[in-house]
């Protein structure tokens, strides 16, 4: 019983060592880090609010003023640890082989944020467009710094990391996508009225945009017959819809019109052996 009083009294006495020999080097430190914090708040509120003022987008801005309210609690935590006497100088170098390591482990992700940043300076392209990247296409639902969100047809959510925007081919088509079609008819139908025939039946569709006129014409000159090629523009969450709608009423038109679209013939012969 005596040992165990005996050591409670040294710590005891321990604790009240250090609270008279440390006492104030910890209360600058605590003021120190509460007037970091609460400056940083009222600094990255007033930096946000400049930034908006200006032609700098919402989202860079809101990363600027967040960065800014970072280094500013770092800063002020540094100043808190010299003040209670620690050297800052092993968690300064510890810091950069973390940053170091941490950099080359996430250069992918690191390399989706810079150029985020960069399509959000520059603007290719705007939610409601539709765009095309690697072959694949859809309407832009979000531009996040790290990735952009599309959606297509079929209301799938393709996420593209942005790192993938910059340095190749973007098409962006806006609010529309152009639908590629072709017919063949024969050789001795009257093409004038087979392409008037096919203009007809593009401006019965209504998903069909009338702000950028459908091109019909002779596309080729083929074995068996006379290619016609017909291009239009739709919505982009219409087109696979609109495209199977325009080829059958295009279908049903020749029918009607009594057009014959040609299939493959081949002749052959057959050579018998000579007795």
């Amino acid at each position: 019983m005596e040992k165990e009083l005996e050591e409670v009294g040294q710590f005891y006495n321990i604790v009240i060592e250090f609270i008279t020999n440390y006492s104030f080097q910890i209360i600058g430190a605590i003021i120190i880090l509460v007037i970091g914090v609460v400056a940083s708040k009222y600094i990255h509120k007033y930096v946000l609010k400049l930034l908006l003022k200006t032609t700098i987008d919402e989202t860079i801005s809101g990363f600027i003023a967040n960065l800014v309210r970072f280094l500013i609690v770092a800063m002020m935590a540094i100043l808190a640890l010299g003040k209670l006497g620690i050297s800052i100088a092993p968690f300064i170098a510890a810091l950069g082989a973390i940053s170091l390591t941490a950099g080359l482990a996430l250069q992918g992700s690191v390399s989706n944020f810079a150029a985020g940043i960069v399509l959000i300076a520059t603007k290719p392209f705007k939610i409601g467009d539709t765009i095309r990247v690697h072959d694949i296409y859809g309407e832009v639902q979000e531009i996040k710094l790290a990735y952009t969100v599309l959606i297509n047809e079929d209301k799938e959510q393709i996420t593209i990391p942005n790192k993938y925007m910059i340095g190749d081919v973007l098409v962006n088509s806006y609010a529309y996508r152009i639908v590629e079609g072709s017919v063949g008819v024969s050789y001795n139908s009257d093409v004038h009225s087979v392409v008037q025939l096919i203009k007809a039946v593009l401006s019965t569709c209504e998903d069909v945009s009338n702000e950028n006129e459908p091109i019909v014409g002779v596309e080729k000159f083929a074995d068996n017959s006379v290619n016609i090629g017909y291009r239009y523009w739709v919505v982009t969450n219409s087109y696979f819809k609109t495209q199977y709608d325009v080829n059958l009423k295009v279908l049903e038109a020749f029918n009607e019109a009594k057009i014959t679209i040609p299939f493959p013939k081949r002749e052959i012969h057959m050579v018998g052996e000579k007795k």
